[in-house]
C-alpha cells in the first residue's frame, strides 16, 4: 500500500517542484528523512513511515542545479571517486539537514535528515536519564551510541556533548561529517571541525585533536580500524570519548570492534577494551501506541567489574546476563526498557515482541505484567 501525504502548493515553482519548498514542508510535518530520486515522487519518513508527497516526479534538471549549488570541487572529486558524499544544508528561518548526495540506477538521488535547532536533553529523548548524565560525566574512557540507520545515535551523541556544555567546564572538540548540530559555548568551549573542510579523516582528526587540549573528543562515526585504535589511545591517554557504531547491541558491538583488527592483537585489544570501553548505549525506535511518533527501547553497558571480566576473557556471549543483574551500575537490558515501554503504555506487545533479541524471555517476563505481577524490578 503506498502511503501519501498531502502536496502542498508552494513546494513547486512555475511547474517545477523546490527542493527548498520540500525542506520546509519536511520539518512542518516533523519528517525525520527527505528521499529524492531523479524521476521519482519525493519521498518523507514521518512516525517511522515513508510516504510519497504528490504524484509529480523531480526532474534531473532540479536534482543537478541543487547539487552543483551544494558540493564544490573537492566533494566532487570525493563523488566521483566513492559514489557519494555528505553535506550539511542550512535553510533560513527553518534548520539545518544533514544531505548524502549518491547515485541509484546511474541518476543522481539525495537523502535529507533534519536536524532540528533546539539540542535535545536526554528527556526529551525519552532516555533514562540518570544512568545518561552518568556516562556523559565521566572522566575519561570510550562512549559508544548503537543502533541501526535513523535509531537516534548522532542525536543521543549532540544531547550528551549539550549536557556537558551546560554543566561543566571543558574543551569539547566534535569531529563530524558534516558537522550536523551547531554548539554554543555555555560553560564548555566546543570546537567542531568537519571532515573534509577541517581536516581529511576521521583518524587524523583525532590524532590531531590530541594536540588541542580536549577534555571530551566525540567523533561522529567510526568507519575503520585507525579511528578505532586512536579513540582507543585517546581514552587510555586520559581523554572522554564519545563516537557512534552500526551495530543493534553490546554483544554485536564488541564483536565489531574486534573484528577490525587481525586475529594476534584480539587479546591485547580484550584488555584495552576491559580498561577502556566505559559504556555503550543501544538505540531501536519504536512507534507509538497512538501513531503519533517513536520512542527508543535502549540497551546500555557500563564497566562494571563483571563485564570487565567478560570483555578480558573473551566470553562475549554473557554480556546480556551481566547487564540484566548491573542495574546498580545503571545497566539495562533491551527486555527490561521494553517492559517499561510496555508497562508505560506506550508501545503495542507486538512491536515489544518483535523489537526484542530474546522475545521468548521477554513473553515469560510479560506474563507477570498481564496477570497483575510485577515484571522486573528497576
Amino acid at each position: 500500500m503506498r502511503f501519501t501525504c498531502p502536496f502542498v502548493a508552494p513546494v513547486k515553482e512555475r511547474g517545477m517542484i523546490k527542493i527548498e519548498e520540500l525542506l520546509k514542508l519536511m520539518a512542518k510535518e516533523n519528517a525525520s528523512d527527505l528521499i529524492i530520486k531523479t524521476g521519482g515522487c519525493p519521498a518523507m519518513r514521518i512516525n517511522g513511515q515513508v510516504r510519497f508527497v504528490g504524484d509529480e516526479a523531480v526532474s534531473g534538471d532540479t536534482v543537478k542545479s541543487f547539487v552543483e549549488n551544494l558540493i564544490g570541487p573537492s566533494e566532487i572529486k570525493k563523488f566521483r571517486e566513492t559514489g557519494a558524499v555528505d553535506r550539511a544544508v542550512a535553510v533560513e528561518g527553518v534548520g539545518r539537514f544533514r544531505c548524502n548526495i549518491f547515485r541509484q540506477a546511474g541518476r543522481l538521488a539525495l537523502v535529507f535528515r533534519y536536524v532540528k535547532r533546539n539540542i535535545p536533553s536526554f528527556k526529551d529523548l525519552h532516555l533514562p536519564v540518570e544512568p545518561m548524565k552518568n556516562l556523559a560525566s565521566l572522566k575519561r574512557g570510550l562512549v559508544l551510541a548503537t543502533g541501526v540507520a535513523g535509531s537516534g545515535k548522532s542525536t543521543t551523541l549532540a544531547a550528551m556533548v549539550e549536557f556537558l556544555n551546560k554543566n561543566f567546564a571543558k574543551h569539547i572538540i566534535t569531529i563530524e561529517d558534516p558537522v550536523e548540530y551547531l554548539f554554543e559555548d555555555r560553560m564548555s568551549m566546543v570546537s567542531q571541525r568537519e571532515i573534509g573542510t577541517d581536516s581529511p579523516s576521521f583518524a587524523a582528526a583525532l590524532k590531531q585533536s590530541l594536540r588541542q587540549a580536549p577534555d571530551v573528543i566525540m567523533i561522529g562515526e567510526m568507519r575503520d580500524k585507525d579511528t578505532m585504535e586512536a579513540a582507543l589511545q585517546a581514552a587510555e591517554t586520559g581523554h572522554l570519548v564519545f563516537s557512534t557504531l552500526h551495530t543493534v547491541n553490546a554483544v554485536q558491538t564488541v564483536e565489531r570492534i574486534i573484528s577490525l583488527f587481525p586475529p594476534h592483537q584480539h587479546e591485547l585489544l580484550r584488555m584495552e577494551l576491559a580498561l577502556n570501553l566505559a559504556g555503550v548505549v543501544s538505540l531501536r525506535l519504536l512507534r507509538l501506541k497512538n501513531g503519533e511518533g517513536q520512542m527508543p527501547a535502549v540497551e546500555i553497558l557500563t564497566n562494571t567489574p563483571t563485564v570487565r571480566e567478560i570483555l578480558l576473557e573473551g566470553r562475549t556471549k554473557e554480556l546480556p546476563k551481566a547487564l540484566a543483574e548491573g542495574q546498580y551500575y545503571g545497566t539495562m537490558t533491551f527486555n527490561q526498557s521494553l517492559i517499561r515501554l510496555y508497562e508505560s503504555g506506550n508501545i503495542e506487545l507486538e512491536d515489544a515482541l518483535s523489537a526484542s533479541d530474546n522475545p521468548d524471555e521477554l513473553k515469560l517476563q510479560m506474563r507477570g505484567i498481564t496477570k497483575g505481577g510485577v515484571g522486573i524490578a528497576g
